[in-house]
């Protein structure tokens, strides 16, 4: 491989509605930092008129344009998993992909965003209580979030979720990896919230293409915590109901950057400097 080769990453973000994605910048932002030609292009769904049918094409054109790697957003985390050849040991844990690394011909998936909300919630709520959690949403975020709480010792995790079947295939997940008990399939919104420590959104519901909130405010508490995925807007109604009331919060910003930062490691085979990349995402704002 030449040296400018190696020095040449080409990655991309597959999703919809992602227009206000700031991956790209982050991406490249600590290209340049690091002296690599970094170009980092969005494949919008919503934007090319397209759906997940449109999956597989997708990714044999990534490769045959010499794309280096792929991020994964809503709703394909779990749709990409038949495409792959092989699966990291977390994704295949968690059921989800959120990276593809696209080399020597293979297609291998990554999750990295268990271990950007992991970050995000031992710096931003280091003492939460975590005895019970709500969660909003058993997708391919809702898994990797479910994952990264109970390794975060939550004691009981109960999931909401529009789609039953998918609430429950990830209670069975979580039981085989955490023990029974630890996951329920939620039933009443209302009651669990009366008894949670925390609430963590993990739907698109709040995103700048889906405006709204998943949580009605008067079910929120001023002792509450809550916590955001949704970045694009970093303050989603859900967070403007919880700090009006006084609620300890957490962004999405964190998680972002965070899986960015291995994101970009698995791409450029380089470690990320993650102070550099927080500071500009904070630049952002």
């Amino acid at each position: 491989m030449s040296s400018a080769a190696a020095n040449s990453i080409l990655a991309g973000l597959i999703g919809s509605g992602i227009q206000a994605s700031r991956s790209p910048a982050l991406h490249e932002h600590e290209g340049d930092a690091q002296g690599l030609r970094y170009l980092y292009r969005l494949i919008d769904l919503d934007v090319l008129g397209l759906d997940l049918s449109a999956l597989p094409n997708l990714l044999d054109a990534a490769q045959r344009l010499g794309y280096t790697g792929l991020n994964i957003t809503y709703p394909c985390k779990q749709a990409i998993i038949p495409l792959l050849d092989e699966l990291s040991e977390e994704a295949a844990s968690i059921g989800a992909v959120n990276t593809v690394v696209l080399h020597g011909g293979q297609r291998v998936g990554h999750n990295t965003d268990a271990l950007g909300f992991g970050e995000g919630f031992r710096r931003g709520l280091p003492d939460a209580a975590r005895q019970r959690v709500v969660q909003m949403g058993a997708g391919g975020a809702g898994a990797a979030v479910a994952h990264a709480l109970l390794t975060q010792g939550v004691e009981q995790l109960t999931l909401f979720e529009v789609d039953p079947a998918r609430a429950q295939a990830l209670v069975d997940n979580l039981s085989r990896h955490f023990g029974r008990g630890r996951a329920i399939v939620g039933e009443d919104l209302p009651s669990a919230m009366a008894h949670a420590d925390g609430l963590v959104n993990t739907t698109p519901m709040g995103m700048t293409k889906l405006p709204g909130t998943p949580v009605p405010a008067e079910l929120l508490r001023p002792s509450l915590w809550v916590s955001e995925i949704v970045y694009f807007p970093l303050e989603t109604q859900l967070l403007r109901d919880a700090r009006a009331l006084g609620c300890r919060t957490l962004d999405g910003s964190v998680m972002a950057v965070f899986q960015a930062v291995k994101a970009f490691e698995l791409f450029s085979g380089r470690q990320a400097n993650a102070d550099r990349m927080l500071e500009h995402f904070a630049s952002f704002v």
